[in-house]
Parts: structure tokens; C-alpha cells; sequence
């Protein structure tokens, strides 16, 4: 069965980094595009940002292009958001997802999704 596990969530200080890992497996994910979404408390989901598993099409969302860095790692299966300069406004549950189509910032398009890990910045 397909699966998508996230790790890395924790509480951090303001301007601390931090790296989260989604783990893929099941089934082949080597033709979906992965993304990274969030979700803070009584916000909809939105995309952060989404890379193909030969790492050459990255794609963020302006609140974090900068700041933040995704990769996949086709040998482990694994892909990565490696986040810097964290603000509280970053404050959300972060979720990993996969989608068949080559580009999509839309959280509809995305057909398999991971329970998600907390990410807290504190001021």
C-alpha cells in the first residue's frame, strides 16, 4: 500500500532552521511530482513547494522561496524540506503529497498524502 510518513516536526525559536523527511513507499513514486503543503489552524491548506525525484523542476511558494529548500533523494525514497530562517508565521502542520501531474501548486491535484508533522516557531 502506498505511504507517505513525514518526519522532522518540532518547536524551534524564531530564525532556527530545520530539516523534515518524507518517506516514500509502496509502490513506485518515480513518475509523481512530490510537494510539501501546510496547514496552520483555521487556515486552508496551502501549497509550499514541490520538486520531481531528479531534482531539476523546484518550484515555492512566494512565503518561502528563500528560505526554504526541497530535494529528493530517488535512492532512499526520501524527500526532504530543508527550512531556514523559520518564523512563527511558519507555524503549521507540514504534510508531504504526491501527484501524476508534472506541475500542480494545487492541493486537489495531489492523490496520496502523508498524516503530516508539527512545525512550531516560538517568537
Amino acid at each position: 500500500q502506498a505511504q507517505l510518513v513525514e518526519s522532522g516536526g518540532g518547536l524551534v525559536q524564531a530564525d532556527s532552521s530545520l530539516r523534515l523527511s518524507c518517506a516514500a513507499s509502496g509502490r513506485s513514486f518515480s513518475r509523481y511530482l512530490m510537494g510539501w503543503f501546510r496547514q496552520a489552524p483555521g487556515k486552508e491548506r496551502e501549497f509550499v513547494a514541490s520538486v520531481n525525484w531528479s531534482g531539476g523542476i523546484r518550484v515555492y511558494a512566494d512565503s518561502v522561496k528563500g528560505r526554504f529548500t526541497i530535494s529528493a533523494d530517488s535512492a532512499k525514497n526520501t524527500v526532504y524540506l530543508q527550512m531556514t530562517r523559520l518564523k512563527p508565521e511558519d507555524t503549521a502542520v507540514y504534510y508531504c503529497a504526491a501527484t501524476i501531474a508534472s506541475s500542480s501548486r494545487h492541493r486537489w491535484d495531489y492523490e496520496y498524502w502523508g498524516p503530516g508533522t508539527q512545525v512550531t516557531v516560538s517568537s
